[in-house]
């Protein structure tokens, strides 16, 4: 994977991006690893864009993210920076907390036995 960063004009700063941190990306791969052990995921890919930062998450690399994990430093005080987006643009879970947000993903993992 390579990360390209824009290069700024002489005299202009260098672009704001919102990244996740350490502790973040460990638990978001933790989980990860938990589903690719069980065979839901597959791949990954992560954007640092200049308002949010995103984790998507594929079945297969040449489609559309099964679902999105994003992080929105705006939203902080409103709904939280935290949240989880289906393929299909809903919002499953919003909050504070990424351990708390990252539950509605686990519980896809949980399944009954026949």
């Amino acid at each position: 994977m390579t990360f390209q960063t824009p290069t700024p004009l002489p005299g202009q700063a260098p672009p704001e991006t919102v990244a996740f941190d350490r502790r973040e990306l460990a638990v978001i791969l933790g989980l990860y690893g938990q589903m690719v052990a069980a065979g839901e995921w597959r791949d990954y890919a992560m954007s640092f864009l200049r308002d949010r930062a995103v984790f998507s998450v594929f079945r297969h690399t040449a489609e559309h993210p099964l679902y999105r994990i994003e992080k929105a430093p705006k939203l902080r005080l409103r709904q939280g920076q935290y949240s989880v987006i289906a393929m299909d643009g809903r919002v499953l879970k919003r909050g504070q907390d990424l351990r708390r947000v990252l539950r509605v993903l686990e519980r896809k993992l949980i399944r009954p036995v026949e």
